[in-house]
């Protein structure tokens, strides 16, 4: 049976071991990140912090005259294109956080379900492209077990979104499962792309997470960068965040880091995108094509059939899906 590590009575004044039960977790000191948007370009400083039990996740804006709170939420997504962007109350025209998939994915493998985050800019850091800063830093600050059990969003049946038909096809659908499957095949008809695996199942409860999916960076295209700058987008990608790939190759020095990068990424995104919900998942989520903007269409399709999905909690680790109690060391 897999068992809960003790964690110190220390976090708001409550004791946060609870045997048997599988708690919520968030982390234990604060921790800082500074880095440049991808799209923007703009340095942003982040600051960590511990929050309470059933909290979710929420940035603060700190920029701003008066500071606003915008919580994660498939609700306050306000814009899928190039990245997941939140906004106060989804309003297009509020103060917004975008390119949040990357942290989210973060949280997400590490089993962080509150966290609270002062962001000085709009647009959350590129750091390396990938999720694994964001999983050091997080791991680094400590994660605490807290008085909560955690609160799971388990689907009971099949609900699936398709757009575009033919050669334009692309669909992404989210079943039953007791614990939490992602498989994704890509198809972009470029040599580079194909050379490489095109399609991945990954198990959240196999605990390689870190090793297999965080470190899968971003990727685009050299020949749409002058598009994108001329519309104020990718100014602070370089190769140093972003796999950038010409007419025929890799153009980065240092290559790949998996055999199968790409598709790893796109699996990084989904578990981003679906961590909006505000709580982990119970289901084989399964996609051909997908991206930001379907994925949230997804979520919310999900969302809105009460008959499609649950709130569960685990009372007894032993009845948890295998591993789930291992995502992240408590120390």
């Amino acid at each position: 049976m897999p068992q809960l590590k003790p964690a110190p009575r220390r976090l708001f004044g409550k004791s946060v071991t609870i045997p048997g039960m599988l708690q919520q977790r968030t982390i234990k000191a604060i921790t800082r990140a500074v880095g440049l948007g991808v799209h923007g370009g703009q340095k942003v400083e982040l600051t960590f912090k511990p929050s309470p039990p059933d909290a979710g996740i929420t940035f603060r804006r700190t920029d701003l005259p008066m500071p606003v709170a915008i919580p994660v939420s498939a609700q306050t997504v306000c814009d899928t294109r190039m990245a997941t962007t939140i906004s106060a109350d989804g309003e297009p025209g509020a103060p917004k956080v975008q390119t949040i998939e990357h942290l989210l994915s973060a949280c997400a493998g590490l089993g962080l379900d509150n966290l609270a985050i002062d962001i000085s800019g709009e647009e959350v850091p590129v750091l390396d492209g990938s999720a694994a800063s964001f999983v050091y830093l997080l791991q680094s600050a400590g994660i605490e077990l807290q008085n909560a059990p955690k609160r799971f969003i388990r689907v009971k049946k099949a609900v699936e979104v398709r757009d575009g038909e033919g050669a334009t096809l692309k669909w992404a659908r989210l079943e039953p499962h007791h614990g939490y499957v992602l498989t994704f095949e890509i198809e972009f008809d470029h040599p580079a792309v194909d050379a490489t695996g095109q399609r991945v199942s990954f198990d959240m409860g196999s605990g390689r997470y870190k090793r297999d999916i965080a470190r899968a960076r971003t990727f685009g295209f050299s020949k749409d960068v002058e598009a994108m700058r001329s519309r104020g987008l990718g100014l602070g990608g370089s190769m140093d965040n972003v796999i950038v790939l010409g007419d025929t190759r890799v153009l980065n020095a240092d290559g790949l880091r998996y055999g199968d990068e790409f598709v790893k990424h796109k699996i990084l995104d989904a578990i981003g995108d679906l961590q909006v919900a505000g709580r982990p998942m119970l289901t084989h989520y399964t996609a051909y094509r997908s991206g930001h903007a379907l994925n949230n269409r997804l979520l919310r399709e999900l969302l809105a059939d009460r008959d499609a999905f649950e709130i569960v909690t685990f009372d007894n680790v032993s009845d948890a899906p295998a591993g789930f109690a291992e995502l992240a060391p408590a120390w």
